[in-house]
Formats: structure tokens, C-alpha cells, sequence
């Protein structure tokens, strides 16, 4: 039977098949993907613990109810209004350097970040800008939802890394942030509004800093940093596909025969054969087999795994290990 020759189409076929195979691995990057992103809820509701904490000795309920009574009285009175994000502060000491580069040393300053809990909230530590957004975190949160999309890439502030701003970006970015949504509909608005307080001000943030202890600050400076943390995870991860798909598109383009990525495919895990190949859509996805596209699907499916259930597994199975070297 004569070989099949590999032109460009079967190989995009080839490495679509070969990225999602990657993708699908267990290795060490995705492993601690997965764990830090089975703590963000966690982690974010008890970070607004705090938060409602602070902003309730500041503006307590009696204070909202006032205020309400009389935005309600008045037609010019508007300064009732839900919030996520808040200007917190405590007194402490700051260290710079003067005009001599000598050490200046002061104290009882005012120490404010900005601390925005929305989906698209800042992640920097640093940072104490309201209108700054971040959209790697739901990007990386809500992965498997927006891969599901046909139009939607999650990874694709990860592809796009260092590169200028380019339709192909604006496209998928655009994409994301549509179907995520934002304070109107979708994940964004379902999020948004489990972290929101009734504030008394004029205007975003409520034109407020809010007093809060050092350690209540320094909880939340964690709590974007532990953010921070599963964003980086994501990157590593992807990044890892990534680095592994270069080195398979420069294979796949040496390769003369349909036979040779199919090796290729076998090597790294993944069977496949040259008639699903052949029979595959651009994408890589088989469609005149039922029992692959039953599979497919049924991958789709599950996929959150407790940290729990993850040491259960991991004990069950070294006891198994621990009984078959036994017997052996």
C-alpha cells in the first residue's frame, strides 16, 4: 500500500490531536494547576470575610439604612451604592531615600492598596489604581468553560506573551470577555454580585480609604498574591505545552509520509491512525467515529476533582503498588 504523503493539512491535524493529548496529561504543571484552582473560591470568600469586616466597622448597616432613607427622601441625594473593590489603609512606617540617597525613615503613614474582588479585579500587589482590571485570572478560573467555546481561547494571553497588541489577540480577547460577561450577564455578573456591599459615597470605590488593621491588610496583600499564584500556575502550565508543541511542529514539518507522525503520535502517548486522520475536520476531531467523539465528550465531563479525593487516590494507589510488590 503506498504512503500516504503529509501535507500541511494533516499536519495542523496532527498537532491539533497532539495539543489536546498534551493538554490532557497529568503532568506536575497541570497538577498544580489543578490544586490551586480547587482553593480560589475559598480563598476568595474568605478574603471578603474580612473585607465585609473592615467596611462594616467603617460604615455599619445603621449607617447604610440612613443613608438609604435619604436617597430615598431626595431627588438630589445619590450616595448610596453597591461596590467590590475598596481603598484600604493602616498606619505604618515607610522607607526612602532621599535626594543624597540617605535612608528617610517615617512613621504613622498611611499604607493603602486598592483591593478589587470582581472577576476582572487587579492582581498586582503593588497597585492602588481603581480602574486597573486583570483578565488573566478568569481566563484561568473559568479555563474549561471558555475552551468549550468554539470562538474562545483561555490560554491565549499565554500564546500572545510579549507580543504587540494584533487582531488575532483582540479577537479571542474579545471573545472571552464577551462570553465571561461583567456586572450585566454570564460568570461575571453570577460573581460580581456574591461580592458586592452597599457603600455611602460619590463615585467609584466610593471615594473612600478605609482604616483596617496591618494584619488585615497584610491578609488581603496574601489574598492577591495566593491570586497571583494560580495565574503564574496557568502560565506554567500552558507554557509547557507550548514548548512541547514547538518542538513537535518542527518534527511535523521534516516528516515526508502520514506514517512518520503517526510514530510520532504512538512515542508520545497518543494512538491514533492515519485513516482518522484522513477522515478528521480541520481541527483534528474525528467525525465519522462515533466511539471517539463519545469519548471526547464524555471528557468534557467531571473534570473538578477534590483535593481529598485527589489523597484518596494517591493513597489507594500506593497501597496497590505496595500489594503488587509484595506478592512479586
Amino acid at each position: 500500500m503506498a504512503r500516504i504523503r503529509l501535507n500541511q493539512e494533516y499536519r495542523n491535524k496532527c498537532a491539533n490531536r497532539l495539543r489536546v493529548h498534551l493538554e490532557q496529561e497529568d503532568t506536575q504543571e497541570k497538577q498544580k494547576y489543578d490544586d490551586l484552582k480547587g482553593d480560589q473560591i475559598d480563598l476568595n470568600d474568605k478574603a471578603w470575610e474580612v473585607a465585609q469586616k473592615i467596611v462594616r466597622r467603617h460604615y455599619t448597616l445603621d449607617d447604610v439604612a440612613k443613608a438609604r432613607y435619604l436617597q430615598d427622601k431626595f431627588e438630589n441625594v445619590s450616595t448610596i451604592a453597591k461596590d467590590s473593590c475598596f481603598h484600604f489603609h493602616y498606619l505604618g512606617t515607610k522607607e526612602s531615600r532621599d535626594y543624597n540617597d540617605n535612608l528617610v525613615i517615617e512613621k504613622d503613614v498611611p499604607i493603602e492598596r486598592h483591593f478589587d474582588f470582581r472577576l476582572n479585579g487587579s492582581i498586582d500587589t503593588q497597585s492602588n489604581y481603581s480602574g486597573s482590571h486583570d483578565y488573566k485570572y478568569g481566563y484561568a478560573l473559568f479555563r474549561d468553560e471558555l475552551k468549550a467555546q468554539d470562538n474562545c481561547n483561555p490560554d491565549i494571553l499565554v500564546e500572545q506573551e510579549g507580543k504587540d497588541n494584533n487582531p488575532h489577540k483582540t479577537k479571542y480577547c474579545d471573545a472571552n470577555n464577551k462570553y465571561l460577561g461583567d456586572d450585566d450577564r454570564g460568570y461575571g455578573k453570577e460573581w460580581n454580585d456574591k461580592y458586592e456591599l452597599d457603600l455611602i459615597g460619590r463615585e467609584y470605590c466610593r471615594d473612600r480609604s478605609i482604616k483596617c488593621t496591618e494584619q488585615e491588610f497584610q491578609f488581603l496583600i496574601g489574598w492577591k498574591q495566593a491570586k497571583g499564584q494560580f495565574v503564574i500556575a496557568h502560565e506554567k502550565w500552558i507554557n509547557s505545552v507550548l514548548d512541547q508543541m514547538k518542538e513537535i511542529k518542527i518534527g511535523l514539518k521534516g516528516y515526508k509520509y502520514l506514517d512518520e507522525a503517526i510514530e510520532l503520535s504512538t512515542e508520545l502517548g497518543l494512538n491514533i491512525t492515519e485513516a482518522e486522520i484522513v477522515r478528521t475536520n480541520s481541527t483534528g476531531l474525528v467525525i465519522f467515529n462515533p466511539k471517539n467523539l463519545a469519548e471526547r465528550i464524555k471528557s468534557m465531563k467531571n473534570k473538578h476533582v477534590s483535593k481529598e479525593d485527589k489523597i484518596k487516590a494517591r493513597l489507594l494507589y500506593e497501597a496497590q503498588q505496595k500489594e503488587e510488590n509484595s506478592l512479586n
